[in-house]
């Protein structure tokens, strides 16, 4: 990784539906322009982000998604109406940023959550994209959906049946995302912060046989923003994310002509290996790195994956 930097640009993007999206902007102000696309949805940008680039080569991007991170209003407060958070303006705010700061074309980089933003921003302006790259592949389909916060709690039963007894009990045969989504919008601060730590500690379990990477990396963050990390992502999945189902990948082809690189752990259970691999298939100009030590946290092996990834295309 290379070493820390601060932006020497920020600001607020006014969206015109209510929302200011903070952005920020670091390295070579004539670099090649390279916008992050955090994960989650809703954990906002971090330092780090910036240190997979090159600050000599490159005009670095940072954005934090709508209500979370520094942009407002912040979905830790209950009155934070999230109706008009859907990926589609999420889009729509990227391609507004972009021409915001007079950028003519971008590369993408991010993952997990962040991978499906890049995909959808991507094949909705795909001449706006130079290059991507993607450290852990998610197209947030409905069966992925299902898998995370369903499916791989045969792995980790007593942990799942206790994120599952988190919700009202007349709740826990239905939607779960849908009622974890209800509680954290309760205007019961005690109610909403329960559910969140509940959320959290599933998460953390699911990643919680990764040797290499980062335990506890999603309860351990400020109680505001764990808030608003968890109301966010139970808005989104428990509404599959406002995609009909598959199309990510079935619109895969619109990518042609973009190179890419997708960097993957093989032991993500999170995020199946399966997920990177189909979208390799899929997308004509992509190419597959599976890093064998690392699972959905990373490792130091995946650190220089990505940088290296990064530096190819930094021209």
């Amino acid at each position: 990784m290379y070493p820390p930097i601060e932006p020497y640009d920020h600001g607020h993007l006014d969206t015109g539906d209510g929302h200011l999206v903070y952005w920020e902007v670091c390295g070579n102000p004539e670099g090649k322009p390279a916008l992050v696309v955090h994960g989650g949805p809703g954990a906002g940008c971090t330092p780090g982000q910036r240190r997979g680039f090159d600050p000599e080569r490159y005009r670095i991007i940072l954005f934090d998604q709508r209500n979370c991170g520094r942009s407002l209003p912040h979905a830790s407060d209950p009155a934070a109406d999230l109706s008009t958070n859907t990926t589609q303006r999420l889009v729509a705010d990227m391609e507004r940023l972009r021409e915001h700061l007079e950028v003519d074309r971008w590369l993408l980089y991010g993952g997990s959550w962040g991978s499906t933003l890049m995909l959808a921003y991507a094949e909705a302006h795909p001449t706006r994209v130079s290059e991507m790259v993607i450290c852990g592949v998610s197209m947030t389909r409905r069966s992925e959906i299902d898998w995370l916060y369903h499916g791989v709690g045969r792995f980790f039963p007593e942990q799942w049946q206790r994120f599952r007894e988190g919700v009202p009990e007349a709740e826990r045969d239905g939607d779960l995302l849908a009622a974890y989504a209800r509680l954290m919008s309760d205007p019961d601060l005690a109610v909403r912060a329960k559910a969140a730590h509940d959320w959290a500690d599933w998460e953390d379990a699911v990643i919680s046989l990764e040797v290499n990477g980062k335990p506890n990396a999603y309860s351990d963050r400020p109680e505001a923003d764990l808030l608003a990390f968890t109301r966010i992502c139970a808005h989104y999945f428990s509404n599959a994310a406002w995609l009909e189902e598959g199309i990510l990948l079935r619109d895969a082809y619109m990518l042609a002509g973009i190179p890419g690189v997708l960097v993957h752990g093989r032991f993500d259970l999170g995020c199946p290996l399966e997920n990177a691999w189909q979208l390799a298939q899929a997308w004509p100009d992509a190419r597959l790195v599976v890093v064998d030590d690392s699972g959905h946290t990373g490792s130091s092996t995946m650190a220089k994956a990505v940088p290296a990834a990064l530096d190819g295309f930094a021209n």
